[in-house]
């Protein structure tokens, strides 16, 4: 009977360490969305070697409308998190959209945080943990990165943040 349980407990740790980036995702309530084109003359991602570089993108819904506001002004630090939290899952619908599949991604390498601040505004990676909190659900410790997390006095749209990203991928 001991024998019988240690087979299940193993095979339960191996099925949760076998979950997809999707399946993360999925069973966190999150399904990733259809990525609108660019709204200027450049593209969503640049691939050069085993390395993506993805444009800045910001936290709009399915519909395009974005969670704009100022941090420290209109937007609280919550509401931040929530807005850098949505930019994390339209740059994951980027990566998906390029990769086919999200376990391609060897390293979240790099992600720059710009958040629309007020000049008094000073907890930028507090609002910016929204979107590596995303990453790491996702991807594990493949989603842990180096970031920087900027205040800046606007930014396009209005929207309250926006974020790139550089991401090592599987040869």
């Amino acid at each position: 009977m001991k024998k019988l349980f240690l087979i299940i407990g193993l095979f339960i740790v191996v099925k949760s360490f076998a979950q997809t980036p999707e399946e993360k995702l999925a069973a966190a309530g999150i399904i990733l969305p259809n990525i609108s084109a660019p709204v200027a003359n450049y593209v969503n991602v640049v691939r050069t070697g085993n390395l993506l570089f993805l444009s800045g993108k910001g936290p709009s819904d399915p519909s395009g409308k974005y969670i704009t506001g100022k941090l420290g002004n209109t937007l609280s630090i919550e509401e931040g998190y929530a807005a850098a939290k949505l930019t994390a899952i339209n740059q994951m619908a980027v990566l998906k959209k390029e990769l086919g599949e999200l376990s391609k991604i060897k390293r979240i390498v790099k992600v720059l945080g710009l958040v629309n601040s007020s000049s008094d505004f000073y907890d930028q990676p507090k609002v910016m943990n929204g979107f590596s909190d995303l990453m790491v659900l996702a991807l594990g410790e493949k989603g842990k990165h180096a970031r920087s997390a900027i205040g800046t006095n606007t930014l396009p749209f209005n929207m309250a943040v926006e974020v790139e990203l550089i991401v090592e991928i599987e040869n």
